[in-house]
């Protein structure tokens, strides 16, 4: 099961969002699909990525102007996989992102920075249980 190729397993119907809209929008956007990360995409490149853990803490503190966009609070650069890794090569980015940065339960799938899929903990979880 963990020589199983990303591709086989990950998400490709990826809710995403641009630079340019308002935190606040973005933040609604995670809590309506009910989704942990919103990747941050220009021209199907893969620029950055908002998690709602961070948004939503900040906003809570009031951290935010009125006005601020996604693109000034975005992390970048993002922390990706590719199509044709293994699930096993996903666990250990995941769990060397948990070491180095805090939690990292999802990595965006590019091809060259573009977006293909994004794979989360939950996927692997379901595949490899």
């Amino acid at each position: 099961m963990l020589n199983k190729k990303v591709k086989d397993i990950m998400t490709t119907d990826v809710v995403t969002t641009t630079s340019d809209v308002d935190v606040v929008y973005a933040f609604e956007k995670l809590m309506e699909y009910k989704i942990s990360s919103l990747p941050v995409v220009e021209d199907e490149k893969l620029i950055g990525i908002i998690t709602a853990t961070d948004v939503g803490h900040n906003l809570i503190l009031d951290k935010y102007e009125l006005g601020t966009s996604v693109g000034e609070i975005m992390i970048s650069p993002v922390v990706t996989i590719s199509p044709d890794d293994t699930i096993e090569t996903a666990i250990n980015l995941m769990k060397k992102g948990t070491l180095s940065s805090g939690i990292l339960n999802q990595l965006p799938v590019v091809d060259e920075d573009k977006l293909l899929g994004i794979i989360s903990d939950g996927d692997i979880i379901q595949e490899v249980f």
